[in-house]
């Protein structure tokens, strides 16, 4: 079991047990969801790809917020944690929306888990869906790796991962036609290795 269906039936089953021991104390990594929303007009329209239990971003927009993820169980436990975001189940790789139709986009330890084929794919999605000189903020990891877990987090679920590594990220992001505008690199705290560290890209379109 690769890909797609291994990262799905793996949140499904994890997804509470993810939800207890993913920290919310990421202090640099909420602050740029923070600051990204701040910057938001009162009218915006935000894509949260890959959006998991809600938190941090759709609970904490105070726009108009719409969450898009894999998972059932995760969508499941967004709708309690961000009750007045609109939630879709679906692919990253082929967004269900149409071009323009969002203000900003984030992307928060998702594209991690999508095929190494298909990262391009779903940075051009980001793209399309993006009004142009509209920002996306997408966490990634530093060094190209693909990997799986039988036993994440100690909860019995299987989980891959599919790391396209920093530099293969900002090319990928200038193929797309974004602009690179500033990187952070924020401590990991649901990864395996003490100290690991996840890079966080901002862009424009």
């Amino acid at each position: 079991m690769t890909g797609r269906k291994a990262v799905r039936d793996g949140y499904d089953s994890l997804a509470q047990t993810y939800a207890e021991q993913r920290s919310d104390d990421e202090t640099l990594g909420t602050t740029l969801f923070d600051d990204l929303l701040a910057d938001l007009p009162d009218d915006a329209r935000l894509l949260d790809a890959g959006c998991g239990q809600g938190t941090p971003v759709l609970a904490g927009a105070g726009v108009s917020a719409v969450g898009l993820d894999f998972s059932g169980e995760q969508l499941r436990l967004a709708t309690e944690n961000a009750p007045r975001a609109a939630l879709a189940q679906g692919d990253m790789a082929a967004l269900p929306f149409e071009d323009d139709a969002f203000d900003a986009v984030t992307a928060y330890h998702s594209l991690i888990h999508v095929p190494l084929s298909e990262h391009q794919r779903v940075i051009d999605e980001f793209a399309r869906v993006l009004k142009p000189g509209s920002p996306l903020l997408v966490s990634e990891g530093h060094v190209e790796w693909e990997g799986s877990n039988p036993d994440w987090l100690d909860s019995g679920a299987a989980m891959e991962w599919h790391i396209a590594g920093a530099e293969a990220t900002r090319e990928q992001l200038r193929e797309a036609g974004f602009t690179v505008l500033d990187e952070w690199s924020v401590a990991d705290t649901c990864a395996e290795e003490e100290g690991a560290q996840k890079p966080f890209f901002l862009a424009e379109r």
